[in-house]
């Protein structure tokens, strides 16, 4: 079942506790993964990569990461349907910039060798001041991606729950991810909230728009 996404956006909460009995079904899993592919970055950067448990194996993997300090999220992860893990490059380098180009001209982006090289140098422009702060920039990118896979899993009847509340270090250590140029930033698990989580039944509670919207 899908919705539209205001009626997504009201709807949607952070799950606290999922119905391991209940798996998301392949065709829905697609769409996740097509929500992950075409999410917007700046300058079409994509400075992404994605890891997928689907498999009580892979969430078992990432739930040693969130052992000790952040022992309220193991629970989640292992119970969830899939725990997707939002990974950000080390670097915004030639090869990946040519990768992107090369697709975007397959795709029919580009009309003549002029557009081609209009926007190859406009790219490197605009990594270029970014250099100074690349990791942020680039982080910033993963995280337009999340916060529109969350709203696009909402619109899928999918429950979610962002967790920042876990042990990077380790995670990329348990996955491999430094020796592949990419380090972990948040995982998400998605599936379906069990009959007795607490947060389900809660009203959502915003601040009013005229005090965080001003028109001018």
């Amino acid at each position: 079942m899908s919705m539209d996404v205001v009626t997504a956006s009201e709807a949607r909460f952070t799950a606290k506790k999922y119905d391991a009995s209940r798996r998301i079904d392949a065709a829905t899993m697609d769409k996740v993964e097509t929500l992950l592919r075409t999410a917007p970055s700046s300058v079409n950067s994509q400075p992404w990569h994605y890891i997928i448990a689907g498999t009580e194996q892979g969430r078992d993997l990432i739930a040693q990461a969130a052992d000790g300090n952040y022992a309220m999220n193991v629970e989640k992860i292992r119970s969830a349907s899939h725990v997707v893990v939002f990974c950000v490059r080390d670097d915004m380098d030639e090869a990946h910039m040519q990768a992107i180009l090369d697709q975007e001209d397959k795709d029919g982006r580009f009309s003549t060798e002029d557009a081609r090289s209009a926007m190859d140098k406009g790219r490197h422009f605009f990594v270029g001041l970014n250099k100074p702060r690349m990791q942020d920039w680039m982080a910033r990118q993963v995280y337009l991606s999340l916060g529109y896979t969350l709203l696009g899993a909402a619109s899928l009847g999918l429950d979610s729950t962002p967790i920042e509340g876990i042990d990077v270090d380790r995670l990329d250590e348990l996955l491999g991810l430094r020796e592949k140029g990419l380090r972990s930033l948040v995982v998400l698990p998605l599936g379906y909230h069990a009959e007795d989580d607490f947060n389900a039944k809660l009203p959502k509670s915003r601040l009013p728009a005229e005090q965080i919207i001003t028109h001018i």
